[in-house]
């Protein structure tokens, strides 16, 4: 992939899966989050929806108050959409989500990302009600088959992408540990960053998305 080529991050506030990109080279890659970035390329971030952001052809104002303008369909994306009514970690409150229209919310922003313009897409999502209302996921991924002693199975539907190959197997290692500190994001006590922290994606797996997506040889945008 030309390292030139517009890449985006949608809806992730840490930043850091960009992070990785730009430290590969990528000049053009942005996040996008309705709240500002954490991390720390505010350079590369855009705080506002990123709807009219997923098609390319669009202008746009980083945090640090550049404007840009992409005059092709971006080369990747890789979403992140909220899963706070989609995860099967919160059925307990899926009949009031489905009352009150919050659910069908959460689905129909999901699907936004399903019939991209863009000749690589990856949508990232836990365990969820999204495996029945869209499909099976391409594959389901672990922290610790990327360095993290933890257990959260993260699922993953992909188009023009390989599936991720484990990068450093720590499942020995994990299965030692209690059960409060390999479900560690499961028993956060409750808190303003509660949502946030659970939502951010492990630095491991990070990198591999960004090596192992980034090789991939290049496709003509038509």
């Amino acid at each position: 992939m030309n390292k030139t080529e517009p890449i985006l991050i949608a809806c992730e506030e840490s930043g850091i899966v960009t992070e990785e990109f730009i430290k590969l080279g990528f000049t053009n890659v942005f996040s996008c989050d309705l709240m500002e970035t954490s991390g720390n390329y505010p350079d590369h971030h855009i705080c506002g929806d990123v709807i009219p952001l997923i098609n390319g052809n669009c202008c746009f104002t980083t945090s640090d108050g550049v404007d840009h303008e992409i005059k092709t369909r971006f080369s990747l994306i890789i979403a992140f959409p909220p899963c706070t009514h989609l995860a099967v970690s919160g059925a307990a409150w899926f009949e009031q989500k489905r009352k009150d229209g919050r659910q069908q919310q959460g689905i129909d922003f999901f699907m936004k990302f399903t019939s991209l313009d863009c000749p690589r897409v990856a949508i990232e999502n836990p365990v969820g009600i999204m495996s029945t209302y869209y499909r099976k996921p391409d594959l389901i991924i672990y922290p610790w088959q990327y360095g993290h002693a933890e257990q959260k199975a993260t699922c993953l539907w992909l188009k023009g992408l390989p599936a991720l190959t484990p990068t450093n197997n720590v499942k020995e290692k994990m299965l030692g540990l209690p059960k409060n500190k390999r479900e560690r994001l499961h028993y956060l006590p409750p808190g303003p960053d509660r949502a946030k922290i659970r939502s951010k994606t492990y630095l491991g797996i990070a990198r591999a998305m960004a090596e192992q997506w980034a090789g991939i040889v290049k496709e003509d945008n038509k």
